[in-house]
């Protein structure tokens, strides 16, 4: 008996040692495969440095979502960065959303007074100045260059594959229109087009910023496509929208709306119409399907440019 079976043994072997190795093979495959999707399913990491400009200041913005983003400095904002989050998720895309924000406050403030809350790894950063470039010496882009440079300096150190991006911020009417503005007496255009200029010059001299969003450019736009109106001090025609707040100085709802727009391009590089005329912070926040659809279309038109122009 045992010369009969004991033939069949040998040859039993292989075909188990086979088995074997196909189950483990296929357990390999499986852990590959999971790690893979692991990867994929992780979120991004993207950070907004700003002050009222970006946290929404002087409309429903403000508070807008706040528990879909991390304030690291616990004050309930949702801000532009939460309308950029609802965006991704619609676009089927995941990213984690941090901001830290303060009013009036510039690059210099936060990285001498909340670099710890924010000195961590990131995939991306957002970073806006002060919305005359300095406090006290309008136009002056020296600080703004200088603290440019040593948050990125940071954010590199954590992460060197991190990407930055400089938030080129909008032409304010009360330093044009009124006698006293820095601005004053030259066209509404003038000012962003100077901001967006020093932004570029900040941009450009330093490799580990990766690009501008040229928001001031896309106020602009929607000026020229007869979109927005230029001059909230004489009246809003009829059809246009108002891009600024009651102080003529911050971002209406449709101008953070556009400037959410304009990070969610930028950012993910996805067309900002895909997200529809029926967008649902647009609905919620009392924007028209029409206005929605007008300033998804000025943003791709600005980011469009850019992205011709300035191909880093």
């Amino acid at each position: 008996m045992r010369s009969i079976l004991f033939p069949a043994r040998i040859h039993s072997r292989p075909r188990r040692e086979r088995m074997m190795a196909c189950v483990l093979l296929m357990l390999a495959l499986m852990s590959l495969a999971a790690v893979a999707n692991a990867a994929q399913d992780a979120p991004q990491r993207i950070l907004f440095i700003g002050n009222s400009f970006t946290y929404g200041a002087h409309s429903p913005v403000w508070r807008y979502r706040a528990d879909t983003v991390h304030d690291l400095n616990g004050d309930g904002v949702g801000g532009v960065p939460a309308l950029f989050k609802l965006f991704t998720e619609e676009a089927g895309l995941h990213y984690d959303v941090s901001l830290e924000t303060d009013a009036g406050q510039t690059l210099k403030f936060h990285f001498e007074h909340r670099a710890d809350r924010f000195d961590r790894a990131w995939d991306h950063v957002v970073m806006q100045e002060y919305s005359t470039l300095s406090p006290t010496q309008p136009g002056d882009p020296r600080n703004f260059q200088r603290y440019a440079d040593k948050l990125a300096a940071l954010f590199h150190a954590r992460n060197p594959k991190v990407d930055i991006r400089l938030l080129a911020t909008w032409s304010r009417p009360d330093q044009t229109y009124r006698k006293g503005g820095h601005w004053h007496g030259q066209p509404i255009q003038a000012m962003g087009r100077d901001l967006y200029a020093a932004y570029r010059q900040v941009a450009d001299g330093n490799p580990a910023i990766d690009g501008v969003i040229p928001l001031g450019l896309a106020f602009n736009r929607a000026i020229a496509m007869g979109v927005a109106d230029p001059n909230p001090y004489d009246g809003i025609a009829f059809g246009q929208i108002d891009l600024w707040a009651y102080d003529h100085y911050h971002a209406s709802t449709y101008g953070y709306y556009l400037e959410a727009l304009m990070d969610f391009g930028a950012i993910t590089g996805k067309d900002p119409r895909m997200l529809g005329r029926d967008e649902k912070a647009a609905r919620e926040l009392g924007i028209s399907p029409d206005q929605a659809h007008a300033l998804q279309t000025v943003a791709q038109r600005q980011l469009h440019l850019e992205a011709l122009r300035n191909p880093k």
